[in-house]
């Protein structure tokens, strides 16, 4: 069972990326998909979560506006578009599981090895 995630780099501010994580092992439609990021120094914090269906979908105050969260249960992978990115976003980023219906991603069941974010100029 595993979670790979893709799509972090270097990237200045005002910019995007999407990152992508992709199931292998297990099928991801019977579980809440959430984004968490860790800065230096700082403790890991959810960025966003999303429902088994995809149906509905939660953000950090931080990010509301700039990042989306979407789905592709058919490809086994779930998505986060970040747009307007800000220094402040600069972090690891990992995306997680969670078996369940809701948008509920905490505590998670399996977890990604991480993908550099680095907001820069």
């Amino acid at each position: 069972l595993q979670l790979v995630e893709s799509g972090g780099g270097l990237v200045q501010p005002g910019g995007s990326l999407r990152l992508s994580c992709a199931a292998s092992g297990f099928t991801l439609n019977y579980y809440a998909i959430g984004w968490f990021r860790q800065a230096p120094g700082k403790e890991r914090e959810g960025v966003s979560c999303i429902s088994s269906s995809g149906g509905s979908a939660n953000y950090a105050d931080s990010v509301k506006g700039r990042f989306t969260i979407s789905r592709d249960n058919a490809k086994n992978t779930v998505y986060l578009q970040m747009n307007s990115l800000k220094p402040e976003d600069t972090g690891l980023y990992y995306c997680a599981a969670r078996r369940g219906v809701q948008a509920m991603c905490n505590p998670p069941d399996y977890w990604g090895q991480g993908t550099q974010v680095t907001v820069s100029s």
